[in-house]
């Protein structure tokens, strides 16, 4: 919990009050349940699907008054300032649930779509330091999946283990790491998706297979991201709002999440290539396809009925389903992995393992690490109490980032068979 402000330095007590502002603000501010589908049209529709009836879902939602909020919101950006750090990253973030607040105001309409893009970006934006695409990243993984991934899913990865059995996994390594009860990890029947994760608790959807992969993920993206982050957030005297994802930390957020997939191990073909399908499905979207095209695009790549409809849904969530508007959120995975990899290296080069552990302090964009620094060396705000496992074996990981940096400087397409085997 963060302190009152009557025990923050005087010159700072001004951004601990609107850092309070804004949170009772955006209290009433709940994107992905405004866009959600209810779970009754989602089993009607799979079960019409897979008997080849293809219509578009009719979809209705509850339309948000949020005047009150954005109001509120647009006197904290105007107050916060840019003078300091702090009054920055409040305005940042006060604007980006006031985007936020504007985008569910058009829930059902294609005026969903510009504001998600603001918050999340779009597939043809592109990558940091490259003159390559979001997209031409998506098309990449999903060639080198299907090129790959036939001969990588017979292993010990595949073996299915039950909600309960991997509820009693997860507990232990969480009460080890954590302290005991800190993080609760429940199996739920009313679920929806296959396993979701707040800052103390884990919910794993009953009846459901999960796999070593899935269980490796959880930990890696759920717990040792996600929940770690909230829990080190609520640490902070200051910020209250460091423990709570704002829309624009969800790129930063997600791609930690995933990048942390990748250094732990978690992470396998099958998972690169679903989150790259979403991208080109939202490029899909964007560009005239309906949902069926869509839902019909994850099918012939491979996806089950499920999945398949799940995933078009995903596209879809908040937006007309005939084409030319979508839901932007899943562009962040890629682009947001590819981003915190680069930054990951950046640091290692610049010799500032600091930036990359105070990246675990609370909810942060890589601007904030770096913007925040000051506060950070003063001691305002506080270093992360928790950092995952991987984050912990210094030496480990620094082998890794100096390989990666180190190899990056080989071109492939200059590289031929032939001299390999020469050289070995």
């Amino acid at each position: 919990m963060s302190a009152p402000v009557g025990a923050i330095a005087p010159e700072l007590q001004r951004y601990a009050a609107l850092d309070q502002r804004l949170l009772a603000a955006v209290r009433g501010i709940h994107i992905l349940s405004t866009v959600a589908w209810p779970a009754s049209l989602e089993d009607r529709m799979i079960a019409a699907y897979g008997s080849g009836q293809f219509t578009l879902p009719e979809v209705t939602y509850t339309r948000p008054d949020l005047a009150v909020a954005r109001a509120e919101l647009e006197a904290i950006e105007r107050e916060a300032g840019d003078d300091d750090p702090l009054g920055d990253y409040l305005r940042r973030t006060a604007e980006s649930w006031r985007i936020a607040a504007e985008m569910l105001e058009s829930v059902g309409t294609a005026g969903v779509t510009a504001p998600s893009i603001a918050l999340y970006g779009k597939p043809g934006d592109l990558i940091p330091g490259s003159q390559r695409s979001n997209l031409d990243a998506a098309h990449y993984f999903v060639e080198l999946s299907d090129e790959l991934g036939a001969d990588l899913l017979a292993d010990d990865s595949s073996v299915d283990m039950s909600a309960t059995v991997l509820r009693d996994e997860l507990a232990k390594t969480l009460d080890d790491f954590f302290g005991a009860g800190v993080i609760k990890v429940e199996v739920d029947s009313e679920l929806t998706a296959k396993a979701a994760a707040g800052a103390t608790r884990i919910r794993l959807r009953d009846g459901t297979s999960f796999s070593e992969y899935d269980r490796h993920q959880l930990l890696a993206h759920e717990a040792f991201v996600h929940s770690l982050t909230a829990l080190n957030g609520r640490q902070q005297p200051l910020l209250a709002s460091l423990a709570r994802t704002s829309p624009r930390v969800t790129a930063t957020q997600e791609g930690l999440a995933v990048f942390a997939e990748l250094m732990s191990g978690a992470i396998d073909i099958a998972r690169l290539k679903r989150i790259s399908l979403r991208i080109l499905a939202i490029d899909m979207a964007l560009n005239g396809a309906d949902f069926v095209e869509v839902y019909r695009y994850f099918s012939d790549c491979g996806q089950s009925v499920a999945d398949s409809f799940h995933s078009a849904q995903r596209v879809f969530r908040g937006v007309p389903l005939t084409g030319g508007a979508a839901f932007a959120k899943d562009n962040v995975y890629l682009s947001g992995l590819l981003t915190v990899h680069t930054f990951f290296r950046w640091a290692f080069k610049q010799q500032r393992m600091d930036l990359l552990r105070h990246l675990f302090a609370g909810k942060l964009t890589l601007h904030d690490v770096i913007a925040l620094q000051p506060h950070f060396a003063s001691g305002a705000i506080l270093p992360p109490r928790w950092l995952p496992p991987w984050m912990q074996h210094v030496h480990g990981l620094a082998g890794k980032l100096a390989f990666s940096v180190f190899i990056n400087g080989i071109h492939m397409n200059r590289v031929h068979g032939d001299e390999l085997l020469q050289s070995v």
